[in-house]
C-alpha cells in the first residue's frame, strides 16, 4: 500500500510574515526558497500547507 505524497515548495521569504507563519514553514521542514519536500498527504499538513499557501507552491 503505497502512503500519498504532496511536493511543497517554498517560493516566498517568510521574512517579514507572522511568527506562526515562519513556525509552520519550518514545521513543513522548509529553510531555503526553492527548497522542495515530500510530505505525506494528512490533514494536519494539509492544514499547515494552507496556512501558507501565499508562500508555497504544492505539486
Amino acid at each position: 500500500m503505497s502512503k500519498k505524497t504532496l511536493k511543497v515548495t517554498l517560493v516566498r521569504s517568510p521574512i517579514g510574515t507572522r511568527e506562526s507563519h515562519r513556525a509552520t514553514v519550518l514545521g513543513l521542514g522548509l529553510k531555503k526558497i526553492n527548497q522542495i519536500r515530500e510530505l505525506e498527504d494528512t490533514p494536519a499538513v494539509r492544514g499547515m500547507i494552507n496556512k501558507v499557501s501565499y508562500l508555497v507552491r504544492v505539486e
